[in-house]
């Protein structure tokens, strides 16, 4: 994450309880890595934050850094999934891309994750 900008976070106001945000960016841009042409999307980030939640203003700056970035769909989900997850540490987090049609063909990519915890001793 170090060639793209800081994440910055917050406190959870409420650590002691579960509930889920849903962040939508329905102007997501990145490139096909095959055509050099542009891929418009949306990106849905839902999570239960444990003791940080992600600050919306570098959110919309690390995903703008996607824009002339040739990558793909499945890959693009993951590094977002990745990045996120080590920025914050929610307990839970799904990313969902869908991107318009190409060729008649639309995509949705998800990638979840779950905070594993350790066994009670």
């Amino acid at each position: 994450m170090s060639d793209k900008p800081t994440l910055e976070l917050f406190e959870n106001p409420r650590p002691g309880r579960d509930y889920t945000i849903t962040i939508h960016c329905p102007e997501f841009t990145s490139v096909c890595p095959k055509t050099g042409q542009p891929d418009f999307g949306e990106i849905v980030i839902d999570y239960i934050p444990d003791k940080m939640c992600i600050e919306l203003k570098s959110l919309k700056f690390y995903l703008q850094s996607f824009r002339n970035q040739g990558i793909f769909y499945e890959r693009l989900t993951n590094d977002i999934l990745d990045d996120l997850v080590s920025a914050c540490r929610p307990r839970w987090m799904r990313i969902t891309s869908a991107f318009t049609p190409r060729g008649g063909i639309t995509t949705e990519v998800r990638a979840d994750y779950q905070q594993e915890y350790a066994a009670e001793q």
